[in-house]
């Protein structure tokens, strides 16, 4: 198994990293690694299925038409 050194850690970013590892009750070595692998294992984004999830999204909402005055009304209230 290899070892890296990363060096020069801005403050802030390693709190920040800090309160996560102790959030998801990890190591800091162990934070790191799950951040490196969620980056690296990143999927790329399937252009014509996004597409389409937006196309049928817009067919099932079609008949629910809300005014810009509806929206921010409800968005001000909140949601039940």
């Amino acid at each position: 198994m290899a070892t890296v050194t990363v060096k020069n850690i801005p403050d802030r970013l390693y709190e920040r990293l800090k309160s996560a590892a102790e959030a998801n009750r990890r190591s800091i070595n162990s934070e790191i690694i799950v951040c490196i692998e969620n980056t690296v294992a990143s999927h790329r984004i399937d252009v014509g299925e996004m597409l389409e999830n937006a196309r049928r999204l817009r067919r099932l909402t079609a008949g629910h038409p809300i005014s810009d005055e509806d929206f921010n009304r409800a968005k001000a209230e909140g949601r039940p």
